[in-house]
């Protein structure tokens, strides 16, 4: 019988044994055949390497910082091409360290607490072709010719999950790593519209429809209208606006102020289960799941679609991605399951998601075009933000012509340059970001921006503290943070000062009559006259409004002073402990006592510093004697009633009118659910009024808010 040897040469040539022997079975007789020598490339060790560190980096910005840097469709390019380098060096893949494959969001903040059934993440699929290939693989492995599916919206938040004993929540946890979470309980549990006790739904025959104890999973995220009030706020406050509804999210439920929560109309949506004990109260299909999620009583998503087959199933799909235009809540994608629970079970999970489902990720809307300049923004603690000024360009129906840049860093990172062709996107569908650099069309004449060195308002040079990635100016005099610090003490969450407007501040700080906040106080007709007002209208307006300034309530001013991690509702709960702004200036004194409220602990921390306790006495020397917190004209009228704002009122803002109700004793929910009292409805309501119908939640106009205020 013939023998026939195959021959690696490279492996010939080193093992001069086997050599020899295989030279003895050629005189033999056997046939001899020599392959061509496999190398593998000396980048293959490196750039698996750096691949891995790169996407770590970029995990640790998306999970645990809510700031990415990167568009979510980069972030996966990157996974994909690290596989490829894996699949094709497997030998080389195993030498160098792993990256898990679920990102990580613990924050080191909070307790940590292990989920009872791993909660995974999910495969991704950016092409028709690729959501059809996966229709094929649950037809091939059910072994059906037509398989049924269920196509939910992707929400753009933080997934957690939460669990119920014996009807009861009794714990929120993040994802984590899949294994284990952060513990938010108490942040979950301030989402307005989230029950603390299951609902017992109409019986279901053959079924317990009431677990003993049951994981159910979900995401928080802000609805569209808060994402948009929250950055109304801050921009009018001089504080940096956040880039997306995720970012906005994620970063609230990593603040220790739980009342951020609220304030900020987080929300949640619940669409999946982990640990169920019994099993037998595990509904059949994914479909009715999502009806037994709503009959607990649990806020649920609203419309899926089931389709039956591969066709149907990319039509639903592109019936949701046209649906969500008029969706009040940020999704970026769809999600698709196999319907039912069994085959879910026999189709399985791999290492970090279930084989049975899949996210199609909806495209970004992507426009190229030409990097103008950069400029620099100073805001009132002093971080410098560039600013990315660019040829305006058309993108999602609105005119696009400046980006921010987040930081120095990004701006090496991409090797930007100034006329530059770049390619932007609407993160979120709302926030322009820049998402990457035509290299390919750099102009000879494109030149590296260099970062300032010193401040561009006062010339101070600027510093890094260790651990961040923010440049700031330490300027304790620097005009540009005295101006955002007057715009943000005078906004309508502050003090409210009305006529102290951008032009103005920029005035009295250009001309030196306002050198720190108490000079608001100090100023006479004839400074506010020499800015162009009319002395007898415009400039007795200003100063009257200056003058009733200093008896606003006193949770106004401490919002206005602005103190880190205090926003609008601890800046109440601050006010109501200590009843004066003495009294919260003198909490700098002595460290805060244990126990002590995370509103006191960042206040004794703020006015530790000296210069921050000045600020405080000299507002109340030049006579700011601010009120209690304000008790609303109805008393406490709305006490325990949840209402929904939707669509322009008549006479209030959106913050004037929830002030209003939290005055009276009310909350203010960002989504309508079946724990709703009122929505109160001005013109284009929106989705909000319908979805009050289908609840039978009662919708009322601003006239009968006033009355219910009033308590007539």
């Amino acid at each position: 019988m013939a023998v026939r040897v195959f021959l690696v040469a490279e492996n010939f040539s080193r093992h001069f044994r086997a050599g020899l022997w295989v030279v003895g079975l050629v005189l033999a007789g056997a046939e001899a055949q020599v392959l061509p020598v496999v190398t593998i490339p000396s980048s293959a060790r490196e750039e698996i390497a750096a691949l891995r560190i790169e996407i770590a980096r970029h995990d640790a910005l998306y999970h645990r910082q809510a700031a990415p840097e990167i568009s979510d469709g980069d972030y996966d390019g990157l996974k994909r091409k690290l596989r490829e380098w894996e699949q094709t060096y497997p030998e080389i893949a195993r030498e160098v360290p792993a990256v898990a494959e679920v990102g990580d969001d613990r924050s080191g903040l909070f307790q940590t607490y292990r989920h009872r059934e791993r909660m995974m993440s999910l495969e991704k699929a950016y092409t028709e072709a690729e959501l059809r290939a996966f229709a094929a693989r649950m037809a091939k492995a059910t072994g059906r010719r037509e398989v049924a599916f269920v196509v939910e919206p992707k929400f753009d938040g933080l997934a957690v999950s939460v669990t119920f004993e014996q009807g009861r929540l009794v714990r929120a946890v993040t994802r984590g790593n899949g294994v284990e979470g952060d513990d938010v309980t108490g942040h979950v549990l301030a989402i307005t519209g989230l029950p603390r006790t299951l609902r017992v739904p109409e019986p279901v025959a053959g079924a317990d429809v009431m677990p003993r104890v049951i994981e159910v999973r979900g995401e928080v995220y802000v609805p569209f209208a808060e994402f948009q009030r929250v950055n109304a706020e801050r921009e009018a406050a001089g504080e940096a606006r956040f880039a997306n509804p995720r970012n906005l999210a994620a970063g609230t439920l990593r603040q220790l102020d739980a009342s951020e929560v609220t304030r900020r109309g987080l929300a949640v949506v619940f669409y999946g289960i982990g640990a169920c004990e019994p099993l037998t109260a595990y509904p059949n299909n994914q479909y009715g799941l999502h009806a037994r999620i709503r009959a607990w009583g649990l806020p649920g998503v609203e419309e899926v679609w089931r389709a039956m087959g591969t066709d149907a199933l990319w039509g639903a799909v592109q019936t949701l991605e046209t649906a969500r235009a008029s969706f009040a809540f940020p999704t970026d994608g769809a999600v698709v399951k196999l319907d039912e629970m069994a085959w879910q079970r026999e189709v399985g999970v791999g290492e970090s998601a279930p084989r049975w489902a899949v996210a199609y990720k909806f495209a970004s809307e992507r426009a190229e075009t030409r990097l103008r300049g950069i400029t620099i923004q100073v805001g009132r603690t002093g971080v410098l933000t560039p600013v990315a000024e660019l040829e305006p360009v058309v993108l999602a129906g609105s005119k696009v012509a400046r980006a921010t840049l987040h930081n120095r860093d990004e701006i090496a990172r991409r090797d930007l340059r100034v006329g530059d062709f770049v390619y932007v996107e609407k993160a979120g569908e709302i926030i322009p970001a820049l998402v990457g650099v035509n290299r390919a069309r750099r102009p000879a004449e494109a030149v590296p921006f260099v970062f300032p060195t010193v401040c561009p308002a006062c010339q101070t040079p600027v510093v890094q503290r260790a651990g961040e990635v923010a440049v700031r100016c330490p300027g304790s005099a620097c005009p540009a943070q005295l101006r955002r610090r007057i715009e943000h003490f005078a906004s309508k969450a502050g003090v409210d000062i009305e006529g102290l407007g951008p032009v103005t501040i920029e005035g009295l700080v250009g001309r030196g009559v306002v050198k720190e906040l108490a000079d608001l106080y100090r100023l006479r007709r004839e400074d506010v006259a020499v800015l162009g007002k009319n002395v007898s209208k415009s400039a007795e307006r200003l100063l009257g409004a200056i003058e009733a300034s200093k008896r606003v309530e006193l949770a106004r001013v401490i919002y206005g002073l602005g103190i880190p991690q205090i926003g609008a509702v601890a800046a109440k709960e601050l006010a109501r402990e200590c009843g004066s702004l003495e009294a919260v200036a003198a909490l700098g004194n002595a460290a805060a006592p244990a126990g002590a409220s995370a509103a006191v602990r960042a206040a004794a921390a703020y006015f530790a510093e000296p210069k921050n306790r000045t600020v405080a006495r000299e507002l109340i020397a030049v006579g700011v004697r601010p009120t209690g917190v304000a008790a609303g004209a109805g008393g406490r009228a709305l006490l325990g009633k949840i209402f929904v704002l939707t669509g322009t009122l008549p006479t209030l803002s959106r913050a004037q009118a929830t002030e209003k109700i939290e005055a009276a004793g009310g909350k203010v929910s960002g989504s309508v659910s079946a724990r709703t009292d009122y929505v109160v409805a001005g013109t284009e309501p929106g989705v909000k009024r319908e979805q009050a119908r289908t609840l039978k939640v009662p919708v009322i106009d601003e006239a009968e808010l006033l009355r219910m205020i009033a308590g007539k």
